[in-house]
């Protein structure tokens, strides 16, 4: 029994790296570029080298708490180095309020407007790989941009300073959309409407959040540029060698030593999740075959294509299992 938690244990730690690889090379500069060419109205006119420049410091990597008070800085001592990214100037590590949950945002970074190098909107990128998880991305989305609008009191603005609140983004990107749905993007935000005409408009004001849902579908093809790539980026289908080349002759993407690097960890992590989790879907099988007491030994063999001193360490673990 020891073994088969042993082996649960693992199985769920390398889904999680997985998860955690996800993000790094969400998180790389080039590919955040595009993110912010394709959803971004800021951004829209610009290439995408012009954009990186306006990406400030390193993306935060799942080191800020969407709830108050649990950010991850105060783990780091038991962290690796290497799951903590450097902090951009001028962000909160964490607020006040104790006590209210361990969410963590998944990348989360500040961006210089092109059109003022003195005004900043902070960005936020969720990748979900279930595009309902029992409630509507949209809602959790809005959460979170309040979320980043609170965070910024005594930071970014104090007192009744509100016009020098930051814009916010939160962009979902929902894999395995339904066929129903496939590729799509789009966009919630304020908009104001008249009741009865008269106030003037100024957007400026009030243009503060945006949410973007960006429903991924590989199995559907789509003529538009961004979800051909990052389509490609995220596939657990296409393996490492031709994601690289199609990401490079495609879609113009530098896979230079890190990006490369990055891509390569997070393939060879959706490999091994896949394979350990078709090892698990079997012992399962085997084990449920094992405990009906009908089926013998050969074809059980047979059906999950076993030598007879893997079914013997199987037996072994469910007798131990029972007592």
């Amino acid at each position: 029994m020891n073994n088969e938690l042993s082996k649960e244990l693992s199985y769920a730690k390398e889904k999680i790296q997985y998860d955690t690889q996800c993000k790094r090379v969400l998180s790389q500069k080039q590919i955040l570029a595009w993110i912010l060419k394709r959803t971004v109205k800021e951004f829209t006119d610009l290439s995408i080298r012009q954009i990186i420049p306006h990406i400030e410091g390193t993306p935060e990597i799942s080191s800020i708490s969407v709830y108050p008070g649990n950010s991850k800085e105060s783990l780091e001592d038991s962290e690796p180095a290497y799951n903590r990214a450097e902090k951009i100037s001028g962000m909160p590590n964490e607020d006040k309020v104790p006590e209210e949950g361990t969410v963590y945002f998944d990348i989360r970074f500040r961006v210089s407007v092109p059109q003022g190098n003195k005004v900043q909107m902070i960005i936020n990128v969720e990748a979900q790989k279930s595009f309902y998880p029992g409630y509507e991305i949209v809602t959790r989305g809005i959460f979170y941009s309040a979320r980043m609008i609170s965070a910024q009191s005594s930071v970014d603005f104090t007192a009744s300073d509100y016009d020098s609140i930051r814009k916010v983004y939160s962009i979902w990107l929902c894999m395995n959309a339904p066929k129903k749905i496939g590729n799509a993007i789009s966009e919630y935000s304020f908009r104001k409407r008249d009741l009865l005409p008269g106030l003037p408009d100024h957007p400026q004001a009030y243009d503060k959040i945006s949410v973007i849902i960006i429903a991924l579908n590989e199995k559907i093809s789509s003529e538009d540029l961004f979800i051909g790539m990052i389509n490609t980026l995220l596939s657990t289908e296409i393996p490492y060698h031709i994601k690289k080349k199609r990401l490079e002759k495609d879609y113009h993407i530098q896979m230079h030593s890190d990006l490369a690097k990055e891509v390569g960890l997070m393939c060879n992590l959706s490999d091994y999740v896949e394979e350990q989790g078709i090892q698990k879907g079997i012992q399962n099988v085997v084990v449920n075959l094992l405990k009906l007491g009908t089926v013998s030994d050969e074809d059980i063999m047979k059906a999950g294509n076993l030598s007879p001193e893997e079914l013997g360490r199987i037996k072994e673990e469910v007798k131990n299992s029972k007592v």
